[in-house]
This record gives structure tokens, C-alpha cells and sequence, in this order.
């Protein structure tokens, strides 16, 4: 390779599924950089022997960070070349070594990120979601309301989003986004992308629970969950259909309550019906 590895840090993506998925040029500096920084060695030798590369390895994960971080840069400043590598996929995304970069950046230590793998992008380009713009948030929240709290504040997002699910918690989050979202919104669930098991399936929220549910298998493995941006309504025009609504509402309820009811039945701007009533108070009984 015609490059100078004097002081560099490497951000070298590896395959989620395919060792095949592995460029040329990652091969290359995984080959001759002077150590691997990897988040488990173990993990990183599979790949490493199946195409017969041997290198220097150290373990940083996200428990020994922050002193592995200033052990490498100690070395980078001594001239060393060092690739950093995750599990799978681009490194940093939901993994460690974001500590490591800053301080190359504190420090002047270029840094030079590798184009490849990433379960996100890979997964969105198939989902038939594909737009200019997307919101990623990777891993939902494990506890129940921390989770329904972040769906409820994106239920209006109108990019398509992704998150990172494992399948201990896919049926709970499937459940919370029926409820914190919208139970016909349009969801794609990609599985095990570029393994064998591979799976790619799109259905609304509530039918593609009941899908889940039907066969374990469907849940197995690495999960990504993209949903469907929210869509504003193209016709905001007050109908017959919301006024009925409101005026069976109105016979149990308050003015106020009738009106917050229906404009979430409907998807409707509340202060618009509000004002409708209030003008035409006297044609029915309001």
C-alpha cells in the first residue's frame, strides 16, 4: 500500500454475517498496521484466521475503555499504526472506541475510518423505506418505561427510524410501539442480515406482532426495527365523520374532554374543532 501508517488510527469495519463482506483495503491495514484494538479478541481471531492474517491484538471493550484509551494513544504518539475493530459492523456505532477518537482529535492523531459493514444501512436499503433522511437510535431502552417514554416522544417523527432489538425483547417492544406509536403504522423487521437465517418482513405494527408471535424462529438472532415516518394527513379539513365523533362524545363528556378525544380519534387539530364548535354552538346542542 502506498500509505505512510506512521501515527494513525484506523476505523476498520468487519463483516455483520459474511466474513466475505470484508473490503480488500480493510484486509490490507488489519495486515499491516502494528496493533488491532479489539473489542473481543476472541471474536476478532475468527475473523483474522480465516484469511490468514496474524497481528498484535489488545482487548478494548467498554469496561477497560477509558485506560485502554490512554495506553494506545501513549503508542500512537510513539508512531504506532493501530486499527480499531468491533464485534461487527462500523465500529462506534453502539460500541466502544468513541473515548479513543477524541483524544486522537485532542491530540492531532489523524484518523482514518473505513468505508463497510453497517446492520442499520444494510437493513435500510432493503426495507422499502429508503428515503433522503432517516432518524437512527440504536438499541431501544431494556427498561419498560424508559422504552415507551422514547417511542411516545418519536410518535410524530416523521423520518423513518431505526433501532437495534434483541429477541429476549422484541415481543415486549413490538407491544409498546402498538400502543406508543400506532398500531397500524408501517414496520419492516430485518433479521440476521448477511447470515444464513436472513430475513427481511414488513407489516403494520399489530400484524406484524401477531406474525412474531406465530413461529419463535422469526425472532432468533440480531434484530433491526425500522418504522415508518409518521404521515401528516394531507386533507386537514373538518368532515362530517369528525363531527359525528364529537357529538356522540359530547353527550358524555365535557366540551373540553369531546374535543381532545376526537381530534386524537381523528388525527385532527384540536384548537380547529374547538373554534368550529364554539361558532356553530347554536345549530346543535354543544
Amino acid at each position: 500500500m502506498n500509505q505512510n501508517y506512521t501515527g494513525m488510527l484506523y476505523v476498520v469495519p468487519t463483516p455483520i454475517g459474511n466474513l466475505l463482506d470484508i473490503t480488500h483495503r480493510a484486509l490490507e491495514v488489519l495486515k499491516k498496521v502494528n496493533i488491532i484494538a479489539a473489542e473481543n479478541i476472541q471474536h476478532t481471531n475468527i475473523l483474522l484466521q480465516h484469511f490468514n492474517i496474524k497481528n498484535y491484538l489488545i482487548s478494548m471493550n467498554k469496561d477497560n475503555e477509558k485506560k485502554q484509551s490512554d495506553h494506545l494513544i501513549k503508542e500512537l504518539k510513539k508512531g504506532k499504526t493501530i486499527a480499531l475493530v468491533s464485534n461487527a459492523g462500523t465500529p462506534i456505532i453502539n460500541d466502544p472506541g468513541n473515548l479513543l477518537i477524541k483524544k486522537c482529535h485532542n491530540f492531532n492523531i489523524q484518523v482514518i475510518p473505513l468505508p463497510g459493514p453497517c446492520a442499520a444501512i444494510t437493513a435500510l436499503s432493503a426495507s422499502g423505506l429508503m428515503y433522503n433522511r432517516f432518524c437512527y437510535e440504536g438499541f431501544l431502552p431494556s427498561k419498560k418505561t424508559e422504552r415507551q417514554n422514547l417511542l411516545y416522544s418519536l410518535r410524530k417523527e416523521t423520518r423513518p427510524i431505526i433501532f437495534y432489538e434483541t429477541k429476549y425483547r422484541i415481543l415486549e417492544s413490538m407491544q409498546d410501539i402498538i400502543e406508543q406509536i400506532d398500531k397500524n403504522r408501517y414496520i419492516v423487521i430485518a433479521r440476521e442480515i448477511t447470515k444464513k437465517w436472513e430475513s427481511i418482513y414488513g407489516a403494520t405494527a399489530i400484524s406484524l406482532l401477531k406474525w412474531l408471535k406465530e413461529e419463535k424462529n422469526r425472532y432468533k438472532g440480531e434484530i433491526v426495527i425500522i418504522i415508518d415516518g409518521y404521515k401528516k394527513l394531507k386533507n386537514d379539513t373538518l368532515n362530517q365523520k369528525i363531527l359525528d365523533t364529537f357529538f356522540i362524545l359530547r353527550n358524555f363528556c365535557t366540551l373540553k374532554t369531546s374535543v381532545l378525544i376526537t381530534s386524537k380519534i381523528h388525527d385532527f387539530n384540536k384548537n380547529n374543532l374547538y373554534q368550529y364548535v364554539i361558532k356553530n354552538k347554536n345549530d346543535k346542542i354543544i
